[in-house]
Protein backbone atom coordinates (compact mmCIF):
# COMPACT_ATOMS: atom_id res chain seq x y z
CA UNK A 1 0.00 0.00 0.00
CA UNK A 2 1.53 3.58 -0.94
CA UNK A 3 2.38 5.65 1.92
CA UNK A 4 -0.40 8.96 2.07
CA UNK A 5 1.50 12.11 1.92
CA UNK A 6 1.32 13.82 5.61
CA UNK A 7 -0.25 17.24 4.76
CA UNK A 8 -2.54 18.39 7.29
CA UNK A 9 -4.43 21.08 5.37
CA UNK A 10 -4.02 22.50 2.15
CA UNK A 11 -4.71 26.42 3.70
CA UNK A 12 -1.36 27.34 2.56
CA UNK A 13 -2.05 27.30 -1.14
CA UNK A 14 1.56 27.87 -2.38
CA UNK A 15 2.35 30.28 -4.69
CA UNK A 16 -1.04 30.76 -5.64
CA UNK A 17 -2.19 34.04 -3.82
CA UNK A 18 -5.90 34.47 -1.83
CA UNK A 19 -6.87 36.34 -5.11
CA UNK A 20 -9.42 35.35 -7.80
CA UNK A 21 -8.30 34.07 -11.23
CA UNK A 22 -10.20 33.03 -14.50
CA UNK A 23 -9.75 29.91 -16.67
CA UNK A 24 -6.97 30.33 -19.22
CA UNK A 25 -8.51 30.27 -22.78
CA UNK A 26 -5.57 30.95 -25.26
CA UNK A 27 -8.06 33.41 -27.58
CA UNK A 28 -7.30 35.48 -24.69
CA UNK A 29 -3.82 35.71 -24.99
CA UNK A 30 -3.40 38.80 -26.18
CA UNK A 31 -5.24 40.82 -24.05
CA UNK A 32 -3.77 38.95 -20.71
CA UNK A 33 -0.46 39.81 -21.67
CA UNK A 34 -1.02 43.12 -22.52
CA UNK A 35 -3.41 43.94 -19.51
CA UNK A 36 -4.37 40.99 -17.06
CA UNK A 37 -6.74 43.61 -15.75
CA UNK A 38 -6.56 42.50 -11.86
CA UNK A 39 -7.01 38.71 -12.56
CA UNK A 40 -4.48 37.02 -9.83
CA UNK A 41 -3.85 33.80 -11.23
CA UNK A 42 -4.81 31.76 -14.15
CA UNK A 43 -6.13 27.76 -14.33
CA UNK A 44 -5.77 25.46 -16.94
CA UNK A 45 -7.17 21.66 -17.41
CA UNK A 46 -4.36 18.87 -17.41
CA UNK A 47 -5.67 17.16 -20.20
CA UNK A 48 -5.51 19.88 -22.58
CA UNK A 49 -1.52 19.90 -22.39
CA UNK A 50 -0.86 16.12 -22.66
CA UNK A 51 0.97 16.61 -25.46
CA UNK A 52 4.62 16.89 -26.35
CA UNK A 53 5.80 20.63 -27.39
CA UNK A 54 3.89 22.79 -29.52
CA UNK A 55 2.86 26.49 -29.92
CA UNK A 56 0.12 25.86 -26.57
CA UNK A 57 3.09 24.77 -24.49
CA UNK A 58 4.86 28.05 -25.51
CA UNK A 59 1.86 30.28 -24.62
CA UNK A 60 0.93 27.98 -21.21
CA UNK A 61 5.03 28.71 -20.29
CA UNK A 62 4.79 32.40 -20.90
CA UNK A 63 1.73 32.78 -18.92
CA UNK A 64 3.42 30.47 -16.45
CA UNK A 65 6.68 33.01 -16.44
CA UNK A 66 3.77 35.95 -15.54
CA UNK A 67 1.38 34.75 -13.35
CA UNK A 68 0.83 31.87 -10.61
CA UNK A 69 -0.81 28.59 -11.92
CA UNK A 70 -3.56 26.63 -11.02
CA UNK A 71 -3.64 22.65 -12.72
CA UNK A 72 -7.10 21.28 -13.39
CA UNK A 73 -7.48 17.81 -13.90
CA UNK A 74 -11.00 16.26 -15.16
CA UNK A 75 -9.95 12.94 -16.51
CA UNK A 76 -8.35 10.61 -13.54
CA UNK A 77 -11.80 9.13 -13.12
CA UNK A 78 -10.76 9.18 -9.14
CA UNK A 79 -13.61 7.25 -8.10
CA UNK A 80 -13.99 4.60 -10.90
CA UNK A 81 -13.83 1.33 -10.54
CA UNK A 82 -10.86 0.13 -12.42
CA UNK A 83 -6.93 1.47 -11.27
CA UNK A 84 -6.03 4.40 -12.42
CA UNK A 85 -4.86 5.28 -16.20
CA UNK A 86 -0.83 4.32 -15.15
CA UNK A 87 0.17 6.26 -18.40
CA UNK A 88 -2.71 9.43 -17.86
CA UNK A 89 -0.76 9.97 -14.54
CA UNK A 90 2.67 9.93 -15.77
CA UNK A 91 1.40 12.27 -18.13
CA UNK A 92 0.14 14.37 -15.76
CA UNK A 93 3.55 14.02 -13.88
CA UNK A 94 5.51 15.21 -16.29
CA UNK A 95 3.35 18.30 -16.82
CA UNK A 96 3.69 18.99 -13.11
CA UNK A 97 7.08 18.77 -13.25
CA UNK A 98 7.58 20.93 -16.10
CA UNK A 99 5.38 24.07 -14.96
CA UNK A 100 5.17 23.52 -11.18
CA UNK A 101 1.28 25.08 -10.89
CA UNK A 102 0.64 25.97 -7.63
CA UNK A 103 -2.39 23.89 -6.61
CA UNK A 104 -3.78 21.05 -8.52
CA UNK A 105 -7.07 19.73 -7.92
CA UNK A 106 -9.51 16.84 -9.40
CA UNK A 107 -12.87 15.71 -9.19
CA UNK A 108 -14.83 13.28 -6.95
CA UNK A 109 -16.20 11.49 -9.65
CA UNK A 110 -15.62 8.64 -12.31
CA UNK A 111 -15.37 9.06 -16.05
CA UNK A 112 -14.18 6.05 -17.55
CA UNK A 113 -15.38 2.23 -18.43
CA UNK A 114 -12.21 0.08 -19.37
CA UNK A 115 -10.74 1.83 -22.23
CA UNK A 116 -13.77 4.00 -23.10
CA UNK A 117 -13.97 7.74 -21.45
CA UNK A 118 -17.13 9.52 -21.51
CA UNK A 119 -17.04 13.52 -21.62
CA UNK A 120 -19.05 13.75 -18.20
CA UNK A 121 -18.05 13.68 -14.50
CA UNK A 122 -20.58 11.18 -13.14
CA UNK A 123 -21.90 10.54 -9.29
CA UNK A 124 -20.34 8.01 -6.37
CA UNK A 125 -22.50 6.13 -3.81
CA UNK A 126 -20.88 7.26 -0.67
CA UNK A 127 -19.67 4.54 1.26
CA UNK A 128 -17.02 2.38 2.61
CA UNK A 129 -16.09 0.30 -0.47
CA UNK A 130 -16.52 3.43 -2.24
CA UNK A 131 -14.36 5.72 0.21
CA UNK A 132 -11.60 2.70 0.26
CA UNK A 133 -11.04 3.28 -3.82
CA UNK A 134 -11.38 6.61 -3.59
CA UNK A 135 -8.53 7.42 -0.73
CA UNK A 136 -6.59 4.66 -2.36
CA UNK A 137 -6.71 6.69 -5.90
CA UNK A 138 -5.81 9.84 -4.08
CA UNK A 139 -2.69 8.26 -1.83
CA UNK A 140 -1.77 6.95 -5.89
CA UNK A 141 -1.51 10.75 -7.27
CA UNK A 142 -0.09 12.53 -4.69
CA UNK A 143 3.19 10.13 -4.12
CA UNK A 144 3.06 9.99 -8.31
CA UNK A 145 2.84 13.90 -8.40
CA UNK A 146 4.86 14.83 -5.17
CA UNK A 147 2.26 16.87 -3.87
CA UNK A 148 -0.88 17.11 -2.01
CA UNK A 149 -4.33 17.35 -4.35
CA UNK A 150 -7.80 19.43 -4.01
CA UNK A 151 -10.45 16.77 -4.35
CA UNK A 152 -13.39 19.06 -5.55
CA UNK A 153 -17.21 18.30 -4.28
CA UNK A 154 -19.22 17.35 -6.86
CA UNK A 155 -22.65 19.08 -8.74
CA UNK A 156 -25.42 15.71 -8.59
CA UNK A 157 -28.81 15.14 -9.71
CA UNK A 158 -29.26 11.62 -8.88
CA UNK A 159 -28.90 9.90 -5.19
CA UNK A 160 -27.87 6.74 -4.33
CA UNK A 161 -29.87 4.30 -2.01
CA UNK A 162 -26.52 2.07 -0.75
CA UNK A 163 -25.28 5.31 0.29
CA UNK A 164 -23.95 4.79 4.00
CA UNK A 165 -22.98 8.36 4.47
CA UNK A 166 -23.36 12.05 3.29
CA UNK A 167 -20.55 14.17 1.21
CA UNK A 168 -19.20 16.01 3.97
CA UNK A 169 -18.72 13.15 5.66
CA UNK A 170 -17.53 11.45 2.57
CA UNK A 171 -14.61 14.07 1.79
CA UNK A 172 -13.72 14.51 5.26
CA UNK A 173 -12.56 11.14 5.66
CA UNK A 174 -10.90 11.34 2.63
CA UNK A 175 -9.22 13.90 3.72
CA UNK A 176 -8.06 12.24 6.99
CA UNK A 177 -6.97 9.50 5.12
CA UNK A 178 -4.75 10.91 2.67
CA UNK A 179 -4.03 14.50 3.66
CA UNK A 180 -5.23 15.59 0.34
CA UNK A 181 -6.90 19.34 0.48
CA UNK A 182 -10.32 20.51 -0.90
CA UNK A 183 -11.26 22.37 -3.85
CA UNK A 184 -14.79 24.02 -2.94
CA UNK A 185 -17.05 24.23 -5.91
CA UNK A 186 -19.87 26.78 -4.54
CA UNK A 187 -21.93 27.03 -7.63
CA UNK A 188 -21.76 22.85 -7.24
CA UNK A 189 -22.84 23.26 -4.06
CA UNK A 190 -25.96 25.66 -5.13
CA UNK A 191 -27.17 22.98 -8.09
CA UNK A 192 -26.94 20.13 -5.88
CA UNK A 193 -28.64 21.80 -2.76
CA UNK A 194 -31.80 23.06 -4.82
CA UNK A 195 -31.64 19.68 -7.19
CA UNK A 196 -31.42 17.63 -3.62
CA UNK A 197 -33.46 20.14 -1.69
CA UNK A 198 -31.43 20.62 0.94
CA UNK A 199 -30.21 23.61 2.55
CA UNK A 200 -26.72 25.09 1.07
CA UNK A 201 -25.99 27.27 4.04
CA UNK A 202 -26.10 24.68 6.65
CA UNK A 203 -23.60 22.53 4.08
CA UNK A 204 -21.17 25.65 4.02
CA UNK A 205 -21.39 25.69 7.75
CA UNK A 206 -20.74 21.74 7.90
CA UNK A 207 -17.75 22.16 5.47
CA UNK A 208 -14.28 21.33 6.47
CA UNK A 209 -13.36 24.68 5.48
CA UNK A 210 -9.90 24.30 6.87
CA UNK A 211 -9.14 22.02 4.53
CA UNK A 212 -10.06 24.74 1.36
CA UNK A 213 -7.04 25.30 -0.80
CA UNK A 214 -9.17 26.55 -3.88
CA UNK A 215 -12.72 27.77 -4.57
CA UNK A 216 -14.76 27.53 -7.85
CA UNK A 217 -17.90 29.49 -9.24
CA UNK A 218 -19.77 29.39 -12.07
CA UNK A 219 -23.28 29.35 -13.61
CA UNK A 220 -25.93 27.34 -14.59
CA UNK A 221 -28.34 26.61 -16.33
CA UNK A 222 -32.28 26.52 -15.25
CA UNK A 223 -34.54 23.22 -16.21
CA UNK A 224 -37.04 21.29 -14.63
CA UNK A 225 -37.40 17.39 -13.14
CA UNK A 226 -40.33 15.29 -14.11
CA UNK A 227 -42.57 16.34 -11.16
CA UNK A 228 -41.84 20.06 -12.49
CA UNK A 229 -39.57 21.13 -9.25
CA UNK A 230 -36.59 22.86 -10.17
CA UNK A 231 -33.54 21.43 -11.94
CA UNK A 232 -29.97 22.92 -12.41
CA UNK A 233 -27.47 21.63 -14.83
CA UNK A 234 -23.37 22.76 -13.77
CA UNK A 235 -23.24 24.54 -17.57
CA UNK A 236 -19.98 26.55 -16.57
CA UNK A 237 -21.39 28.28 -19.70
CA UNK A 238 -23.36 31.37 -18.02
CA UNK A 239 -22.60 34.13 -15.67
CA UNK A 240 -22.40 33.35 -11.96
CA UNK A 241 -25.80 33.82 -10.30
CA UNK A 242 -26.83 36.34 -7.55
CA UNK A 243 -28.15 33.69 -4.92
CA UNK A 244 -24.31 32.02 -5.95
CA UNK A 245 -22.46 35.38 -5.14
CA UNK A 246 -24.74 35.59 -1.89
CA UNK A 247 -23.81 31.57 -1.06
CA UNK A 248 -19.92 32.29 -1.59
CA UNK A 249 -19.86 35.98 0.98
CA UNK A 250 -20.90 32.95 3.24
CA UNK A 251 -18.64 30.53 2.34
CA UNK A 252 -15.44 33.56 2.38
CA UNK A 253 -16.71 34.60 6.11
CA UNK A 254 -16.60 31.23 7.22
CA UNK A 255 -13.12 30.05 5.25
CA UNK A 256 -11.44 33.46 4.77
CA UNK A 257 -9.62 34.57 2.01
CA UNK A 258 -9.31 31.56 -0.56
CA UNK A 259 -7.72 31.84 -4.09
CA UNK A 260 -11.32 31.74 -6.12
CA UNK A 261 -11.80 31.29 -9.55
CA UNK A 262 -14.29 31.98 -12.40
CA UNK A 263 -15.22 28.64 -13.68
CA UNK A 264 -16.34 29.71 -17.67
CA UNK A 265 -15.97 26.97 -20.51
CA UNK A 266 -18.57 26.98 -22.55
CA UNK A 267 -19.82 29.85 -24.53
CA UNK A 268 -16.96 32.07 -23.52
CA UNK A 269 -17.01 35.38 -23.18
CA UNK A 270 -15.13 38.28 -23.73
CA UNK A 271 -12.12 38.58 -21.78
CA UNK A 272 -13.31 41.92 -20.12
CA UNK A 273 -16.44 39.94 -18.87
CA UNK A 274 -14.24 37.16 -17.07
CA UNK A 275 -11.71 39.52 -15.82
CA UNK A 276 -14.69 41.55 -14.43
CA UNK A 277 -16.43 38.21 -13.06
CA UNK A 278 -13.09 38.02 -11.38
CA UNK A 279 -12.59 41.30 -9.70
CA UNK A 280 -16.34 41.08 -8.10
CA UNK A 281 -14.36 37.72 -6.69
CA UNK A 282 -11.56 39.70 -5.22
CA UNK A 283 -13.72 42.43 -3.40
CA UNK A 284 -15.61 39.64 -2.04
CA UNK A 285 -12.73 38.76 -0.90
CA UNK A 286 -11.45 41.62 0.49
CA UNK A 287 -15.00 41.75 2.81
CA UNK A 288 -14.74 42.03 6.56
CA UNK A 289 -14.25 39.02 7.83
CA UNK A 290 -18.12 38.40 9.43
CA UNK A 291 -20.29 40.69 7.43
CA UNK A 292 -21.60 38.11 4.99
CA UNK A 293 -22.42 35.40 7.99
CA UNK A 294 -24.12 38.48 10.10
CA UNK A 295 -26.39 39.47 6.45
CA UNK A 296 -27.35 36.30 6.32
CA UNK A 297 -28.37 35.33 9.78
CA UNK A 298 -30.26 38.80 9.54
CA UNK A 299 -31.98 37.59 6.35
CA UNK A 300 -32.82 34.56 8.08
Amino acid sequence: MLRPMSKPSYAASANVPPDAGVGFKPEHAPQIFNDAAGVGFFEVHAENYMSDGGPMHAVLGALRDRFPLSLHGVGLSIGGSAPLDRAHLHRLQHLVAVYQPGLFSEHLAWSSHGSNYLSDLLPLPYDAETLDRVADHVDQVQNVLGTPMLLENPSTYVAFERSSMGEIEFLAEVVARTGCGLLLDVNNVFVSATNHRYDPYAYLDAFPMDHVGEIHLGGFWEDSDLDGGPLLIDSHGAAVADEVWRLYRHAIARAGPVPTLIEWDNAVPAYGVLAAEARRAASVLGEPVGAALFQHAKAA
